[in-house]
């Protein structure tokens, strides 16, 4: 997790906000295959979830 967060302190905002399209949009697609009943990995959506999390958090603090 730290190193999540030191990757993520180093970019920048714009940077975060395309890194949070491309989370979201992989978060729709975990949601849809586990409707489907595809899904491997049903940490994965957590896993996500969190990370979009940390995107928004960085992205506030730094405004």
């Amino acid at each position: 997790m730290k190193k999540q967060m030191k990757e993520l302190n180093k970019k920048s905002p714009k940077e975060l906000e395309t890194t949070l399209k491309e989370k979201r949009g992989a978060l729709r697609n975990f949601r849809f295959q586990t409707s489907g009943s595809n899904a491997k990995n049903v940490k994965a959506g957590l896993a996500l979830r969190k990370d979009i999390a940390r995107i928004l958090t960085l992205l506030n603090n730094k405004k």
